[in-house]
C-alpha cells in the first residue's frame, strides 16, 4: 500500500503520525480521530485495515477495484463514498477523470485516490489551518473533499462550454473534421455525466447521514456543496442537447452540400444531352443530302432519272426538302 499520510488529530490539531495501524490505534486510545491517506492500496494491507475497522467486504473489494460509478452505500455506522473527480486538459481538449474512494466512520476517515487527482495532501493541509472545522470530526474531512471535487468540475465545465462554442463556429464554416469533433465531445459529456448525475443524490443522502451522526438540525457545509453539485450537474446536462442539435444542424448541411452538387451534375447532364440533341439533329439534317447525292453518286449505267432533264434539280430539291423538313421537326421538339 502507499501510504501517503496517516495521522491523529484532538480537536482538529493534528497531535501523532504513523503507520495506518499506529494511527488507528493511537486515535481510539486517545479518543482522537484518524485521518488515514492511501494511493492505490494492495489487497493484503486493505484487508487488514478492514479488519481492524470491520469494513463491509463488499466495499472492500470495490476499494481495490477501482473503476467504479459514484455513488454512496451505508453499511452500519459505516458511510462508504466512491466520487470520480475531473480535471480538463487544454493541450488535447479532453476530460480526464480519477477515482477517490472514502470510509467514513466515528472516529476514523479514510482516504483513498486511483489517480493523481485530486490532491488530497493539498486539502490536508488547508484543513490543519482551519482547527476549527477539523474538530468538527470525519464528516469535516468528507465536507471538504467533496468541496475540493466540485470546485474541480468548474474549470472542467468552462473548458468543454468553450469548445462546444468552438464547434459552432466551425460548423458555419464547413469544417470537414466537425463531426469527429462533436463526436468526441459527446463522448466527454457523457462520462461527465456519469461522474456529476449521482451527487445530486448522494449529498441528499449525505445530510442526511450527518444530521442524523451529529445530532444538529441540518448540515449547512454539505447543502453549499450539494447545491454547488447541482449547478454543475444542470450546466453538463444542458451539452448534451446542444450537441445534439450541432450534429442535427451538421448533418443537414451535409445532405444540402450533397443535394447542390448532385444537383449540379444533374444540370450538366442536362447540359450534355442538350448538345448531344443539337449534334445529332444536325447531324440527320445533313445526313439526308448525302444520302441523295450517295445514292446519285453510284455510277451505275442503268440508273432511272440518270439521263433526266430535271434529275439533277430533283435530286437538289430532294436534298434541299428533306434537310428544311428535318430541321422544322427538330426545331419544334425542341433540338435546336
Amino acid at each position: 500500500m502507499t501510504l501517503v499520510d496517516a495521522a491523529v488529530y484532538i480537536d482538529g490539531r493534528r497531535v501523532s503520525s504513523g503507520t495506518a495501524a499506529e494511527t488507528l490505534a493511537d486515535a481510539r486510545a486517545r479518543g482522537g480521530m484518524a485521518w488515514i491517506g492511501l494511493y492505490r492500496p494492495e489487497i493484503e494491507e486493505m484487508n487488514e485495515l478492514a479488519a481492524v475497522l470491520g469494513l463491509h467486504p463488499l466495499a472492500v473489494e470495490d476499494a481495490l477495484k477501482g473503476h467504479q460509478r459514484a455513488k454512496l452505500e451505508q453499511y452500519g455506522d459505516m458511510t462508504f463514498l466512491v466520487l470520480q473527480p475531473a480535471r480538463y486538459l487544454d493541450a488535447s481538449e479532453t476530460v480526464e477523470f480519477g477515482e477517490v474512494h472514502i470510509f467514513v466512520g466515528p472516529d476514523y476517515v479514510i482516504t483513498i485516490r486511483h489517480a493523481e487527482n485530486p490532491d488530497l495532501g493539498a486539502v490536508r493541509h488547508r484543513l490543519e489551518g482551519r482547527p476549527d472545522v477539523l474538530a468538527q470530526g470525519p464528516f469535516a474531512v468528507v465536507w471538504a473533499v467533496c468541496d475540493d471535487i466540485v470546485d474541480q468540475y468548474q474549470p472542467v465545465v468552462a473548458g468543454v462550454e468553450n469548445d462546444i462554442d468552438e464547434i459552432e463556429d466551425e460548423l458555419f464554416s464547413r469544417d470537414p473534421a466537425v463531426s469527429q469533433r462533436i463526436f468526441g465531445l459527446q463522448r466527454e459529456v457523457i462520462d461527465l455525466q456519469h461522474a456529476t448525475t449521482p451527487l445530486v443524490d448522494i449529498f441528499d443522502r449525505l445530510q442526511e447521514i450527518v444530521i442524523e451522526s451529529t445530532g444538529a438540525t441540518e448540515a449547512p457545509a454539505i447543502r453549499d456543496v450539494d447545491d454547488h453539485a447541482r449547478r454543475i450537474v444542470e450546466k453538463v446536462d444542458g451539452f448534451r442537447p446542444t450537441l445534439d442539435s450541432a450534429l442535427t444542424v451538421h448533418a443537414t448541411m451535409v445532405d444540402q452540400d450533397n443535394n447542390e452538387a448532385m444537383r449540379r451534375i444533374a444540370e450538366f447532364g442536362i447540359q450534355q444531352n442538350e448538345q448531344v440533341k443539337k449534334v445529332s439533329g444536325w447531324a440527320a439534317i445533313l445526313f439526308a443530302p448525302t444520302l441523295v447525292g450517295t445514292i446519285y453518286g453510284m455510277n451505275f449505267d442503268h440508273m432511272p432519272e440518270l439521263h433526266w432533264t430535271l434529275g439533277y434539280p430533283m435530286a437538289l430539291a430532294l436534298m434541299a426538302t428533306t434537310s428544311v423538313t428535318l430541321y422544322v421537326i427538330f426545331k419544334r421538339k425542341g433540338w435546336l
